[in-house]
């Protein structure tokens, strides 16, 4: 349950970091309310998958979940740049989450 918990609030991340570019420095209201939600459920969710995870391991596939889905958001929505260098750090990015998750015990 922690595990679908952490995948949740790593969900959850991307979707206030989307948000809070759309807010534009918190001055749209819709999107800033969506920011401050987001970042609540996304915090407490975190809190809760670390009741039995390792804090190393919650902590870094939670901010490399909203790391990469932040990247795609970027590209798919804001239309940011794609290029091969940025691809592979993305790449290496799901590589040491996978790693972090193969060394867990839990």
């Amino acid at each position: 349950m922690a595990w679908i918990l952490l995948l949740i609030a790593g969900m959850f991340e991307v979707v206030w970091a989307y948000s809070m570019k759309l807010s534009e420095g918190f001055t749209k209201l819709t999107p800033s309310v969506i920011t401050i939600v987001m970042m609540i459920a996304s915090f407490g969710l975190l809190s809760l998958a670390m009741r039995t995870l390792p804090l190393g391991t919650a902590y870094t596939i939670w901010t490399g979940i909203g790391a990469v889905g932040a990247f795609i958001v970027g590209i798919v929505f804001l239309g940011e740049q794609l290029n091969a260098m940025r691809v592979c750090a993305a790449v290496l990015i799901v590589c040491g989450i996978v790693l972090m998750k193969m060394s867990s015990s839990h």
